[in-house]
Parts: structure tokens; sequence; C-alpha cells
């Protein structure tokens, strides 16, 4: 018998001292949350902070309430503020008190979402359900959460791929392809397309941009004329995709016309929805995505209109054996059981439909949101951003020398400051300044993008603590920043 020695663990040698500091979190959570507002929507890290965060890896145990200490002053008051009313850059959701703490508790769990006879995966599966309803797509459709839109696009044109090809592609590669496979979107399209094509083995011209109307939306004609070209000279047209919401503007394309032409022709349809797909449950948006129940395939982000804590997306496709049959693999270590016991037994394992087989327990977030608030108040939440978005757009138009830049899509509002007299390179830089005061002052936080040349900023609206007044706000500072530095 071994003799017994000292036993280390990384659990806590204090079990009341971190049942305390637990507690301390949790109100401090808490209070994260319902003082947001007093918070500056952005502020930049201070030289002392960006320093401690390059120190050497500690050698010596700290304990955790001085761990915590330190994530108090160096981290939570530097983040990315996405929680603020005010926080209207870059697209993402605000999150939700209860999104916080399931992230807490799927991590205590710890559970692996490859598959297995575990209780995760049928979360998983009924979150995926409830989405594919929520979409029009049929109940025998497949799908998958993912870390974002970016993989859930990915995972879409990867099947979209393999069924084009018509033959093995996972054995013999896309070499063995009759021609070059091509995809098409609009040129308002997000980035991700381009590097899902390049990774897919097609390279950057296997994606066709084509232009778009001055609603930003793909034009129709352009399309047929690009695929009938690229036939002629002896391409492999395989895949359209539509955006519901692109990331500059949030135009949505003609779903219905793009389904039409995608089943004349024999092409895959798929809808990036990353955006706007949840769209679908606000009453005055509805009406413009007529249509993307027809597609093959749907990428969506939970963690933008739903408000999930990063990360959650998630795809869902028609072609459940085409999904499958596009990642399934079995090694000897992942057999299942097939009579029903042990653990590795059931055929739900999401590691066939996707290119991981480590996946956390994003579903446990979702499903607590959308059992507290019910998908009617998302739709609601949804609904008022797109008002919003009217909203400011009127500011915006009402106050000299403020113009709108382009036509607002969904909830996105692209303006810029032209007080006259200023070519488009003085306004660039002028406007460009603005936005980094503005960010700075801590007012507000939204993002900029350049479009036909002219710098503007970009004010996304997808967020569920934003009020009214709270645009009132933003166009009294662009303008009071605007005049100092005009």
């Amino acid at each position: 018998m071994r003799t017994p020695e000292p036993f280390e663990s990384l659990d806590p040698e204090d079990w009341d001292e971190m049942r305390e500091l637990a507690h301390r979190m949790v109100d401090d959570v808490l209070c994260y949350f319902q003082t947001v507002r007093e918070r500056p929507a952005w502020q930049p890290i201070p030289a002392d902070v960006a320093e401690r965060l390059t120190a050497a890896a500690p050698q010596e145990p700290s304990g955790a309430p001085a761990v915590y200490d330190e994530f108090r002053r160096d981290i939570l008051p530097f983040t990315m503020n996405t929680s603020h009313p005010r926080f209207w850059a870059w697209y993402m959701g605000s999150g939700t008190v209860l999104g916080a703490f399931a992230d807490l508790l799927a991590a205590t769990l710890n559970p692996n979402l490859g598959g297995g006879n575990h209780v995760a995966p049928l979360v998983e599966s009924q979150v995926i359900a409830w989405i594919r309803e929520m979409v029009g797509f049929p109940a025998e459709a497949s799908g998958l959460l993912t870390s974002g839109a970016s993989m859930a696009n990915f995972t879409a044109l990867t099947v979209a791929r393999n069924t084009a090809c018509g033959y093995d592609v996972r054995r013999a590669g896309v070499r063995a392809a009759p021609g070059a496979l091509t995809a098409y979107a609009s040129s308002a399209i997000h980035s991700c397309h381009q590097k899902a094509i390049e990774t897919l083995g097609l390279g950057s011209d296997g994606l066709r941009l084509v232009p778009v109307q001055a609603d930003c939306t793909l034009v129709l004609d352009a399309l047929a004329r690009q695929v009938a070209a690229d036939r002629e000279a002896g391409r492999v047209p395989f895949c359209v995709i539509a955006t519901a919401g692109t990331i500059n503007t949030g135009a949505i394309d003609d779903m219905n016309g793009i389904a039409d032409f995608c089943a004349r022709e024999g092409l895959w349809f798929h809808v990036d929805g990353a955006i706007g797909a949840v769209a679908i449950l606000a009453d005055n948006v509805r009406d413009q995505l007529a249509g993307m129940a027809r597609a093959d395939s749907i990428a969506l982000d939970l963690h933008k209109w739903m408000h999930s804590p990063f990360e959650a997306g998630c795809v869902v496709i028609r072609d459940a054996s085409a999904h499958r049959d596009s990642f399934a693999l079995v090694p000897e270590y992942l057999q299942r059981e097939e009579d029903g016991r042990g653990m590795a037994s059931g055929s739900l394992w999401f590691s066939d439909y996707g290119l991981q087989l480590t996946r956390q327990f994003r579903a446990l977030k979702v499903w607590m949101s959308i059992k507290e608030h019910g998908l009617p108040r998302f739709g609601r939440m949804i609904a008022r951003n797109v008002e919003q978005a009217r909203y400011l757009g009127q500011l915006v138009e009402q106050a000299d020398p403020l113009e709108l830049v382009a036509p607002i899509g969904l909830d996105i509002v692209c303006f810029r400051s032209n007080p006259g007299g200023q070519d488009e390179e003085a306004l660039n830089r002028l406007n460009q300044a603005l936005l980094v005061e503005l960010q700075g002052s801590g007012i507000a936080a939204p993002s900029y993008t350049t479009l036909n040349g002219k710098c503007c900023l970009r004010v996304a609206i997808s967020n569920h603590r934003s009020r009214f007044e709270d645009f009132d706000a933003l166009v009294e500072a662009v303008l009071r920043i605007g005049s100092q530095l005009a």
C-alpha cells in the first residue's frame, strides 16, 4: 500500500472563503447590469493597466480573492462595454442577466457537446428545433449551434459545396470537380464568406461579388448575367448567398427573387441571416424576410438580437442527410453503443454535423433566455430597435450639418457631419476625428465605416437597453463635437 501523502488539487483550500467570494461576485454582476448607464460607453486602457497585462506568467499562487481584485481593477472597467445602452458599435447584442449566470452554470457542469448519452445534447437539440420553427424550416431539417455566424456560414457553405460536386468530395477533393466551383453574393456581403470560400479550397475567385442597388441590395439581373457568363466560361456555379441585413447598412436582399432564381438554375440558396434572420419575430420587419424560409440553409447569430452572451451562432440546413454526410466521421474511440446503454450510446452526436468534437454547452444560455422571456418579447425588442433607427434617421435629417450617407436598412444608420466648404478627403478626416472624440467622451460608442468613399459614423442599434432619448443625446454630442472640430 502506498504511503498517504498530502493531496493537492485545484479545489479551494477554504470553501467558506470561496463561498464568500462567490456571493461577492454575484452581487457585483447584478450591480454591473443595474448601474450600466452610470458608466462610460467606452474608455481607453490606461498605460499602467496595459503594462501589468504584459507580465510573465506567475509561478506562485495568489489566491482567488486577490485574483478577483485584480480583475475588478484591471479588466472590468476597460472591456468593450456591450451592455451599455449607448453601445452601438459593431453589431453585438447587449447581454442579459440570466444569460450571464447561464454561462456560469454551463461552465460548472462543463459537458462536452460533441455527443454522448447525457442531457446537454437534448437541450441543444431543443434550441435548434425552436430556431428551425422560428425561421420556417421543416421538422426534419438539421442544425448546429456554432461560435457565431462566421462558423455557421462556413458550415452551410461546406454542405453546399459537397452537394454541388455530385461526387465524394471528401475523398477526391475539389480538384476532381468538372470546373471551378463558384458562389455568388452581393458586394455588400460580410467578409467571412471570402474566408470560407478560400478555406474550402475554391480560391477568392470562387466568390463572385454582384453589384448592389441604391438601397444596397443585390441586383438580380446582374446575378443572372454573371452566372450565365461563368457557365459559358466553364465554371460551375453552385450557390447564391443572400443577406438578411448587410453589415454596413442592414439591407435585406430580395429573398423570393433569389429563391426563384436558384430554383430555376439548380443552385443552393443560402441566407446569411447573422443580423436580420431573427427579425422574423418583429412585426415591422417580418414582411421583408418573405422567402427566407425557402432557403436550403440559414446562418444566424443568437449573440446579436437574441442577446445571448458570446459565443452563440446557429446554422439550420434543410437536407439533414447532406449536412451529416459532409462532416460525420466515427473513429474507433467514438464508436457508439447500439443497445442504448452507456455514456456513448445514442444517435445525437453533434460532432457529426460540424468541425468540432469538443463543443461547449452554449445552448444552455439560449435555452434559459428563451424560457425566461419567450420569443415574442425578443420580437418586441427588435421592433423597437428598428423604430429607433428610423427615429435617429429623422433626427439626422433635421439637424444641419448632419447628413445620411445610406438608406436606413433594419436598424443601422450611417451618417456624417458635413459643415460645407470641404472636399471629401477633409470631410473624411473630420468624421474620423469626430468619432474618436465621441468614443473618448464616453457618451456613446458607435463605429465607423466607409461607403462610396465617404467615411461616416455607423450606429448599429441592437441594444435592448437603448431608449429614444439616448439618440437625442447622441445627435447633441455629435453636433457639439463636430462644431468644435470644424
